[in-house]
């Protein structure tokens, strides 16, 4: 069936859940690109919109929805268990507690900005994605995938740095360095695009799917409906 979850859907919301794990986690090593300062997650995390790219186009906003929360609630997951691994007592012999701390510890800050963001540049990216796609016909799939990445990761740059950063920043430095993610993280995704075009084409042989969103519900509250 169509609608059904395949095999290829859930393992790519496996990748997608595993790279945002994986980019919050590296996110807080920060690392020179020659004179521009950015977080080690940057390699990372624009996987994750590519793989957004790929979901709407072939199956669907709906498909999309329901991989955005699935990851959204396991980094939720993951936040809260590596607050309770830092504050359970080590023991005695072990001396890596400050280190492993330093590492997973995340202020209340950061984890809305991040969470937030996350949430808020994944939907506008499938959103985009999909209303483009119906209002095209399914034509111009590069032109969809660079507008909603532009959207999406601007979005997302905006609101973390803005609610991480504001008042320990300056508005120039808040800028420049939204600014900075939002292009490289979107200059990531056009460099690799024609390798996330031959995945779509498989994907949607391989699967016998090309999904364009007539009239379906937008909300992202419906996380059941699925198909």
């Amino acid at each position: 069936m169509k609608n059904s979850l395949s095999p290829l859907f859930l393992f790519m919301t496996v990748v997608f859940t595993t790279c945002l794990l994986v980019s919050n986690l590296v996110a807080f090593k920060i690392v020179m690109l020659g004179t521009i300062v950015v977080p080690a997650g940057i390699f990372l995390f624009p996987v994750t919109y590519i793989i957004n790219d790929c979901i709407a186009e072939v199956w669907g906003f709906r498909k999309a929805r329901l991989m955005i929360w699935t990851a959204f609630g396991m980094n939720f997951f993951a936040v809260l268990f590596y607050q309770f691994a830092i504050a359970l007592p080590p023991a005695p012999f072990w001396e890596g507690q400050n280190a492993f701390a330093n590492v997973l510890r995340q202020t209340p800050r950061i984890a809305i900005a991040s969470l937030l963001a996350f949430l808020v540049g994944s939907f506008l990216n499938a959103y985009i994605m999909s209303k483009m796609k119906s209002a095209m016909n399914g034509a111009k799939f590069s032109l969809r995938v660079i507008v909603s990445t532009i959207v999406g990761e601007s979005a997302d740059s905006t609101i973390f740095i803005t609610i991480a950063f504001l008042s320990i920043l300056s508005w120039r430095q808040l800028l420049i360095m939204i600014a900075t993610q939002a292009f490289l993280k979107t200059a990531y995704e056009i460099i690799i695009l024609p390798v996330t075009q031959r995945i779509v084409i498989y994907i949607k042989q391989r699967e016998q799917t090309d999904i364009i969103d007539r009239e379906i519900s937008y909300s992202i509250w419906k996380i059941t409906e699925v198909g």
